[in-house]
């Protein structure tokens, strides 16, 4: 079980260190090797769980960049609204 967990915790360190477009092309040859179903199940298992990495980390890519293009900005009365990130 501790090996499990350290190839778990190397994983997730070689993910962080992906570019998002890297990351979300190995999620998407992982999907692909799935749903061809030609794979053994552990290794089904052990894709799955890189995949679900991958996805957790392409959408903390994402939100990273929506939140340097955007930023939150209050209004007269309060409103909440968006407007582009001012880069100067």
């Amino acid at each position: 079980m501790k090996q499990s967990r350290e190839g778990s915790t190397n994983s997730t360190l070689d993910i962080n260190a992906l570019a998002f477009e890297a990351a979300l092309s190995e999620l998407e040859n992982i999907v692909r090797r799935l749903e061809q179903g030609q794979i053994s199940l552990d290794d089904a298992i052990n894709s799955y769980e890189r995949g679900v990495l991958l996805k957790q980390h392409c959408e903390k890519k994402l939100e990273q960049a929506r939140m340097r293009v955007e930023k939150i900005s209050f209004g007269p009365k309060g409103a909440e609204g968006t407007e582009p990130m001012d880069f100067e």
